[in-house]
């Protein structure tokens, strides 16, 4: 009886086991060096997301523009102030949830300085974050990320065609 198990056993894995290939084969092959390209006048979408904001209080304005690829952050912003030394630059970072983290990089009274900034993106617009910062080298970062409040001036979402003007130097 145990030999007919075994032998049961062993037919059916056999069985179970034994691929069916079903179809055709197409046998012409074409060449490795050589690349086909679909004929299509549709523009080649790019993998990053565009958004622009933009804040004013009184005289005093920030413009961001952001390019979302694949969850890493960049872009440029500028701080326009109306009776204070101005700042443009590039950020540099990475969204958590709702949390953008950057890093911006800016001119300002002739020198190169860089400033941790985060935002809270909530509703469509950018809240920005406050918190004590502490100097490290020439980097100004936040003393404590976890006590930061969202509660600083709100950006709000504009269209980005002709969005690049605003961030001439001048």
């Amino acid at each position: 009886m145990k030999n007919y198990i075994l032998s049961a056993f062993i037919v059916i894995t056999a069985v179970s086991c034994e691929k069916k290939i079903t179809g055709t084969v197409d046998n012409q092959t074409t060449p490795p060096d050589s690349v086909t390209v679909p004929e299509s006048n549709e523009p080649v979408e790019s993998s990053t997301l565009q958004t622009c904001y933009l804040a004013a209080t009184g005289k005093d304005s920030v413009f961001v523009s952001l390019d979302d690829n694949l969850g890493t952050i960049t872009g440029k912003m500028r701080y326009k102030n109306f009776e204070k030394d101005s700042s443009f630059g590039d950020v540099m970072g990475t969204q958590n949830g709702d949390t953008l983290k950057l890093s911006y990089t800016f001119q300002a009274e002739g020198t190169t300085s860089e400033r941790e900034i985060y935002f809270f993106k909530k509703e469509g617009n950018l809240i920005e974050g406050i918190g004590d910062h502490k100097v490290e080298g020439n980097k100004d970062l936040y003393a404590n990320p976890a006590k930061i409040k969202y509660d600083g001036q709100a950006l709000k979402q504009v269209d980005c065609k002709d969005f690049e003007k605003k961030f001439t130097s001048k």
